[in-house]
């Protein structure tokens, strides 16, 4: 008779597309496979091609795997399990490399990732809520809390939640078998996409979630943007920036200096960096974004405990240097079997 992983097998008949992945000490996270598709099947006019966040390195692969939960640390490796305080007060480059000591194929949640992610739930009509109002949805009024508590302020209020402790609604498909607390709680880190003096720029594709393509400040792979989507190297006169500091400023708002163009607006559109064109605010829940446009700024996605209805899947903020860290400010692993 076969060796099953039984544990895995019973995971798997509540949530098909949930599984346990086991790292290099043989330890487990709980992911959800995301199978490929194309920019066309969650933009509108986006065409054929293949998403990014399903290329690596000119291969496409079948699916990703995102962690379920926002990741706690132990033995300095990332891990997604439920009822547990999500970690926060780390930089970028620890998140990064919690992720990394996982193994090959692990690495912390990329932009192109997430944006395939919040793309998937806006074409499929469901925004998932989460604790962005002190322990709930600032949708849910005066409704009691609806997750468990696993930090609180001096007053005794919910700061951030237990993993997956919501409801249905907390979760990016609806189900208990969804990507959980996508909405607030804690900001989330993402690789392959960063501000250097308001210019855009990103690690192709997902090439970013290759452990061995460096997020460095000198890394090589960066590439900035030209209105028409063709990448050029950094500083290269006439490509894409964020012209002005944003505080707050919707997600339907985001405009670039210059404008994009053609191939460029399908770009940032599949990157979760611009709005499709005619959207309203309401057509991304109302999320908003930040940025500052000195210096090198890395992203942060999603929100945290008290940012309310600007917070959500097409929430975006690039106001940190990597070296920053918060206690709403964590991060999650992804998997891509490279």
């Amino acid at each position: 008779m076969p060796n099953y992983d039984l544990t895995n097998l019973a995971l798997q008949i509540a949530a098909p597309n949930n599984v346990l992945m086991y790292d290099d000490l043989g330890d487990p996270s709980v992911m959800v496979r995301i199978p490929k598709f194309k920019i066309g099947d969650v933009i509108e006019g986006g065409g054929d091609g293949t998403h990014p966040a399903f290329i690596v390195n000119g291969k496409e692969l079948d699916c990703i795997y995102i962690s379920k939960y926002q990741n706690v640390v132990n033995n300095g490796r990332a891990y997604s399990l439920p009822m547990q305080d999500p970690a926060a007060l780390l930089n970028f480059d620890q998140a990064w490399q919690y992720c990394k000591q996982k193994g090959p194929g692990w690495h912390l949640m990329t932009n192109a990732e997430w944006a395939a992610v919040a793309l998937w739930c806006k074409k499929n009509g469901f925004m998932p809520k989460g604790n962005n109002s002190y322990g709930k949805d600032s949708t849910e009024g005066a409704l009691p809390q609806r997750a468990q508590g696993s930090y609180y302020d001096a007053n005794g209020r919910i700061l951030r939640t237990a993993t997956g402790s919501g409801p249905a609604s907390w979760y990016h498909d609806n189900t208990a078998a969804g990507i959980a607390d996508l909405n607030g709680n804690v900001w989330e880190w993402n690789g392959g996409l960063r501000l250097n003096d308001g210019e855009i720029q990103i690690i192709p594709n997902n090439d970013a979630a290759d452990w061995n393509n460096p997020l460095t400040p000198t890394s090589t792979l960066w590439r900035a943007i030209k209105p028409d989507g063709t990448l050029v190297a950094p500083g290269t006169a006439g490509t894409l920036k964020w012209a002005t500091n944003w505080s707050n400023t919707k997600f339907a708002s985001i405009v670039t200096t210059p404008a994009a163009t053609g191939a460029g607006i399908t770009l940032l559109e599949s990157l979760g960096l611009m709005p499709h064109t005619g959207a309203t605010s309401a057509d991304y829940g109302d999320d908003a974004v930040w940025a500052n446009i000195a210096g090198e700024r890395l992203p942060i996605r999603g929100g945290h405990w008290r940012d309310a209805a600007s917070a959500g899947v097409f929430a975006l903020s690039l106001p940190y240097a990597r070296s920053s860290v918060s206690p709403s400010l964590g991060f999650r692993a992804a998997f891509c079997p490279l």
